[in-house]
């Protein structure tokens, strides 16, 4: 499956109501690291049937990062349960992303 773009239209159904853990990766088109970043999600979005990856770009999502708190991009996010548990900012290799869930 590949990453699913989120809006407050379908947060709550996505990431929020998931029977899956679900990383969340807030971006912008114009961050560099975001770009980094975005085949390693699509990689692990391939990879992991157990997990759900959702994309927030924040540009077209403000009222999403203000919820969280978002004060710099890439910000990963992990939600099990409906809950954040586990939350890192910068672009980081993929066995880091991977530790986190």
């Amino acid at each position: 499956m590949s990453a699913i773009q989120v809006t407050s239209a379908n947060f709550e159904q996505e990431v929020i109501r998931s029977d899956k853990p679900v990383l969340v990766d807030f971006w912008a088109s114009w961050c560099g690291p975001c770009r980094m970043v975005a085949p390693i999600l699509e990689q692990i979005a391939q990879e992991r049937e157990d997990i759900k990856v959702c994309k927030i770009n924040v540009d077209e999502q403000p009222e999403l990062a203000a919820a969280f708190n978002i004060m710099s991009i890439p910000t990963l996010m992990v939600v099990k349960e409906g809950k954040v548990t586990n939350k890192a900012m910068g672009a980081r290799p993929k066995e880091q992303i991977l530790a986190m869930l």
